[in-house]
């Protein structure tokens, strides 16, 4: 789930973490999505049933991870030990320089990347301020900036990172290089319309992450 509630993408609502795995399992994962008509009922597969329908069309996973550093290297080791091909088929990425540290420290073998959008601590990727207090809006605005100079300079090389995962809107070609001179593959999300892919496949020459490979759908933030 990426999401911390089921509201978004499910028929059903509340915080996941209240939820009881019997429940999510009834969920319509398709409910809310714009194929729902192709895929309706549709059931929201654990981790270990993803990884496997991943695999088998020999895809490549980015395991997104929120949080509970510890909790989640444990569970993705389990996970590469039982599947060696995600050795040469998978990411771990996390916005938090905590997870990938620790899977670096659980699994030096597991290749890791961290993600990254300016001013994410006080926006909202639409541009909106995520506090109404100044005091603590301009706080965050603070941490923004000393977050935004460790990632360039100090935690990909301390977290041992293979990638960055940057939103889109602050890639370009200087971007690209600076990363590409410290051995480091520029990945831009999220990527939903032809315009955009032409963009960052032909003229930037990187990969990115999309919600649609056949079609266009709504520019995503």
């Amino acid at each position: 789930m990426h999401d911390e509630t089921v509201d978004r993408t499910t028929n059903g609502s509340g915080p996941l973490s209240k939820l009881h795995f019997s429940d999510i399992g009834k969920l319509d994962a398709a409910a809310k999505h714009r194929l729902s008509d192709r895929f309706k009922g549709e059931k929201i597969p654990t981790l270990q049933e993803a990884v496997e329908e991943c695999i088998k069309h020999q895809l490549t996973i980015y395991f997104d991870v929120k949080g509970h550093a510890d909790e989640a290297a444990a569970a993705l080791k389990k996970l590469y030990q039982k599947h060696s091909v995600l050795y040469n088929s998978s990411v771990v990425c996390s916005f938090e320089p905590k997870v990938i540290y620790r899977m670096r420290q659980t699994d030096p073998d597991v290749v890791t990347a961290l993600t990254h959008r300016p001013w994410s601590l006080s926006h909202y990727g639409d541009g909106s301020p995520r506090f109404t207090s100044a005091w603590k809006h301009q706080w965050m605005q603070m941490l923004d900036v000393l977050l935004d100079w460790a990632h360039h300079h100090l935690l990909w090389n301390l977290c041992g990172v293979s990638a960055f995962l940057l939103q889109k809107n602050y890639i370009s070609t200087d971007v690209v290089r600076y990363w590409a001179d410290r051995g480091v593959e520029v990945v831009a999300w999220t990527v939903n319309t032809a315009v955009e892919k032409q963009y960052y496949q032909q003229h930037l020459n990187i990969n990115y992450i999309t919600d649609s490979l056949t079609e266009d759908c709504e520019p995503h933030y």
